[in-house]
């Protein structure tokens, strides 16, 4: 019994040990976390230009929708769609016999009422006649009359010395009575021509109104007229031509049948105008240049710069602009931006599918990373041990500091760390990033939930073998 005593020691000691070595090596395999596989990418110093991308459709600067601006039936199409016009030429015709009709009659009367108005005026002369005929009577009386005057005080002077008889003093008397009424007369005629100079003046002024308005009437029919046949305003090429010979046109009623008659487009100036959305906006700006693809040209590309940017916002479901909604929307915006091309190809014709990527911004020689690295971090989340795992809570009431950072997770000596960035312009893959890098830093680019999940000074394992067999694939 004494000599099994120290075996069962012996025995008791062993097994400890091996129990304490279990411990130490899980307590050992606990605290060492395995590593986190990532995909990284280099920190690059390269040129890097800023594009926003933008679809839209291809349109003319200049084209016009001709629309109907009378009733009537269409009795000739001068045209074809498809054809090139020249401003001025004739492009439709309507029923137009009753107009025509209207003018023909309304410039008959004209030529009466001129006739009227030659008559009106040849009285008026006649009647200045008279009245110049009536003036030169009265100066006649009345110079005849201070002669009578004359004579009747001669003869009555020498009547009073006895030297004239009675005869001749009643003669005289007459004759100066007779002179005196004679003026009398010529005034009243000198009035009476006034009266019909200023009459036949009345009525020639009238007739003269009734030749304005005539003409006036004669402008309105023909006008009338005018609305009955249709002229290209300017020089293009018709795009559409949704009518035919006998039917009836509609005025004044907008996207009803026969309201719109054609439409002519100046394709000279080709424009690209695109829906930019409401992010992307604040980038554009006049004058900036464009790569333009159109789907019917595949295989090339087109210049361009940015001469339109709309200020109206247009709600992408339906297109129509918010200044028009009665309500306020919370759906998706874009805005208009015009692109017109530098040398638009032959063949473009409106409706074409086309894409713009417009350059908004060029940086020389900057510091870039792919736009996947870059990371935002609340603040509290970024206070870890030195295996990357969150620092136990002190009991402390003070709330966990939430302000997000952004940055970059940089592999160092096999593990991460967050290094703060600002961001500037964006390329179509690359960012560019200022803070503590230097060109060569590796970042971690992937994958997505690792970038979503990981925290600085995690253990990780490098393997781009997965993204550059996705790279081949594609």
């Amino acid at each position: 019994m004494a000599q099994t005593k120290p075996k069962s020691r012996k025995i008791w000691w062993f097994l400890a040990l091996i129990v304490l070595a279990a411990i130490a090596y899980g307590v050992v395999r606990w605290r060492k976390k395995p590593e986190v596989e990532v995909q990284t990418s280099k920190v690059l110093r390269q040129d890097l230009t800023s594009i926003v991308t933008a679809s839209g459709e291809i349109k003319p600067l200049n084209w016009v929708n001709i629309s109907a601006t009378a009733y009537g039936q269409i009795t000739s199409i001068l045209v074809k769609e498809g054809q090139r016009v020249k401003k001025g030429q004739v492009l439709v015709l309507l029923e137009s016999i009753q107009p025509a009709a209207d003018v023909l009659a309304q410039k008959a009367s004209i030529n009466t009422a001129q006739a009227d108005v030659r008559s009106v005026d040849a009285a008026v002369q006649a009647a200045d006649a008279a009245h110049v005929t009536a003036r030169a009577d009265l100066a006649r009386a009345q110079a005849e009359e201070e002669k009578a005057r004359l004579e009747f005080g001669r003869v009555e002077g020498l009547f009073k010395e006895r030297f004239a008889s009675q005869s001749d003093h009643d003669a005289a008397r007459v004759a100066h009575r007779v002179a005196r009424a004679a003026i009398a007369r010529a005034e009243a005629l000198v009035n009476q021509t006034k009266g019909q100079a200023d009459q036949a003046r009345a009525q020639a002024a009238s007739a003269r109104a009734r030749v304005e308005q005539m003409k006036a009437n004669l402008t309105r029919v023909t006008n009338i007229l005018t609305k009955t046949s249709f002229v290209a305003p300017l020089d293009g090429l018709v795009t559409n031509l949704p009518v035919h010979v006998g039917e009836n046109v509609v005025m004044g009623i907008q996207n009803a049948p026969g309201s719109s008659l054609l439409t002519i487009a100046d394709m000279s100036i080709i424009t690209a105008e695109v829906k930019v959305d409401e992010t992307d906006i604040v980038n554009v700006h006049l004058g900036e240049v464009a790569e333009v693809t159109i789907d019917a040209f595949p295989d090339r590309k087109f210049t361009g710069k940015v001469t339109e940017i709309g200020n109206t916002a247009i709600i992408r479901s339906t297109g129509q602009a918010t200044s028009l909604s009665s309500a306020a929307s919370q759906e998706a915006k874009d805005f208009k931006v015009v692109v017109t091309l530098d040398k638009p190809p032959a063949g473009l014709r409106p409706g074409f599918s086309t894409t713009a990527k417009i350059q908004t911004a060029t940086r020389k020689a900057v510091l870039t990373v792919p736009l996947q690295a870059v990371a935002v971090r609340q603040k509290c989340d970024l206070d870890v041990d030195d295996e990357g795992q969150p620092r136990p809570s002190t009991g402390s009431r003070t709330p966990p500091d939430k302000t997000e950072l952004q940055g970059l997770f940089v592999v160092t000596n096999g593990r991460s760390l967050f290094v703060q960035v600002k961001t500037g312009i964006t390329g179509i893959s690359d960012v560019e990033v200022t803070g503590e890098l230097k060109e060569g830093d590796e970042v971690v680019t992937g994958s997505y939930k690792v970038l979503r999940t990981i925290r600085p000074r995690t253990r990780v394992r490098v393997n781009n073998e997965v993204t550059e067999k996705s790279e081949t694939e594609s």
